[in-house]
């Protein structure tokens, strides 16, 4: 059974690999627009939701999957970054506390009519840093296509105190969880995926207390 990736992110397709199952990655064809009537965990699931669907058709035995990662404050949606001033302002907002990171999911398997769908939540908390710090980090390119803003597994490491719960969630995909979606659904997964999550090899991961 075919597995897709619906998604034009290279950080979920880093993740994804970590399983060493074959699956092609094709770009969903989905309005990623926020609806201003949903709650922070109704727009990350909805939107991998809609990402999953857009595509689902174009591979009827295949297995879909759908994800949306975003940033819930207090219940302020936060996304990425339209260019390097917003993320000045998002960072400035997020300093010196903790916030949510959602990650939705959603697994299609059209010819069975099965589908998975759930929302991870990971408790991030970041350390007050300085004004120049901001500045120089809100200046470089990394920021860019981050919802939040920041990179766990590139150099907003440095801004990050604290993290609790799954790190790859954080980054884009919870992999352990997705893994036994795929299991349920009918898609072989060999890896020891427990053993996965003990080595913790993959970029920034070890940095962070188990």
């Amino acid at each position: 059974m075919i597995l897709i990736l619906a998604s034009s992110s290279p950080r979920r397709y880093q993740i994804l690999t970590l399983l060493k199952a074959a699956f092609l990655m094709v770009p969903p064809e989905a309005n990623e627009k926020s609806e201003p009537q949903w709650s922070p965990s109704e727009e990350a699931l909805g939107l991998a939701q809609r990402k999953a669907a857009s595509i689902a058709n174009r591979f009827p035995t295949g297995v879909v999957l759908g994800s949306d990662t975003l940033i819930n404050l207090n219940g302020q949606k936060i996304g990425k970054p339209e260019n390097k001033t917003a993320a000045g302002r998002i960072l400035s907002d997020l300093r010196g506390r903790t916030h949510e990171v959602l990650t939705g999911v959603a697994m299609l398997h059209s010819a069975s009519g099965k589908s998975i769908e759930w929302i991870e939540a990971v408790k991030v908390t970041m350390r007050y840093f300085s004004d120049a710090e901001l500045e120089a980090y809100a200046s470089s390119e990394e920021p860019l296509d981050k919802a939040g803003a920041y990179s766990l597994q590139g150099k907003g490491r440095s801004l990050i105190e604290r993290l609790e719960g799954d790190y790859l969630a954080a980054v884009g995909l919870p992999l352990k969880a997705v893994a036994n979606g795929l299991r349920s659904l009918g898609v072989p997964v060999t890896v020891d995926v427990d053993k996965l999550y003990e080595e913790r090899d993959f970029l920034n991961w070890r940095t962070f207390p188990c």
